[in-house]
């Protein structure tokens, strides 16, 4: 089944945080930034391991097999 998972989007240079240019900025900037990408990772994570406990039957009624739970979750990353 396709669409039940939420979709997560980011950017390094994220809207709020950049572009700047004065030094202090950059440096909150750069804070800022990481922050973001934690927490999107920590979703991340999250999903990987709500899936990892599924039973095989769980993960096959979804359209989904246990060795595809990576390539699914970071799909918009790395396998476009």
């Amino acid at each position: 089944m396709q669409g039940w998972f939420p979709m997560a989007h980011y950017s390094t240079e994220h809207a709020a945080f950049g572009p700047v240019s004065n030094p202090i900025s950059r440096f909150f900037a750069t804070i800022g930034n990481a922050l973001v990408l934690m927490s999107t990772a920590n979703a991340r994570v999250r999903q990987v391991e709500r899936l990892q406990s599924l039973s095989n039957e769980q993960l096959a009624e979804r359209g989904m097999r246990r060795e595809d739970i990576a390539r699914h979750v970071f799909r918009d990353l790395y396998w476009g």
